[in-house]
């Protein structure tokens, strides 16, 4: 053929979905999984990142060093993305879970969450797998470490300005941070529905 016929139909444009954001009933329940069935050293971990919004990379190489702690504050230091330095402030669970949680840790450990087998920082590899192995137990489906760094944003851009946001999350751009504000369809239609005289 000469000519390609299909050259004048249109694409549909496609819609960005937003990240995965867990409900309050599915952190419930993999708290309740990992209370259960796993380590205080597991359940510290997840407990961390949904407080605290770290990357994988940043919870899996952290330093019992990096932790600060205080009756009423505390603070992780972290090492980002382009070895980006930012203090990440620790709120009453997550300072509670790290008090318990401190104590069992050998007193020459590299790393604030050692791997069981070797004593090395834990893999990225090896923390989606305890993420997704209590994520089952939980019975959620498609749970990754990154999913729990959004279950933060979102939780946290329901109150807290984007600018301070972005800096708790190590975001170079607010427009990364945006995300996590950015209505759903059924958001936008909800909000519509405020004003409908029906």
């Amino acid at each position: 053929m000469s000519r390609n016929p299909a050259s004048v139909v249109k694409l549909v444009a496609q819609e960005a979905q937003p990240p995965r954001a867990l409900t309050d009933t599915e952190e419930e329940a993999l708290i309740a999984a990992v209370t259960a069935g796993g380590s205080l050293r597991d359940r510290t971990m997840i407990v961390v990142m949904l407080h605290t919004g770290l990357r994988a990379r940043e919870i899996c190489t952290l330093k019992p060093q990096d932790v600060t702690r205080g009756k009423r504050t505390g603070a992780l230091q972290v090492i980002g993305k382009r070895n980006k330095y930012r203090e990440v402030p620790l709120n009453a669970t997550a300072r509670a879970a790290l008090s318990e949680y401190l104590p069992t840790l050998p007193q020459d450990a590299a790393y604030l969450f050692p791997s069981g087998k070797t004593g090395a920082a834990l893999t990225e590899r090896a923390l989606g797998h305890m993420v997704r192995k209590y994520a089952t137990a939980a019975r959620i489906a498609d749970v990754s470490p990154h999913d729990l760094r959004h279950r933060f944003g979102y939780r946290m851009a329901e109150s807290v300005p984007l600018h301070r946001l972005a800096q708790i999350m190590g975001h170079d751009s607010l427009d990364t941070t945006m995300i996590y504000v950015r209505g759903t369809r059924s958001d936008l239609q909800k909000e519509v529905e405020k004003i409908s005289w029906a």
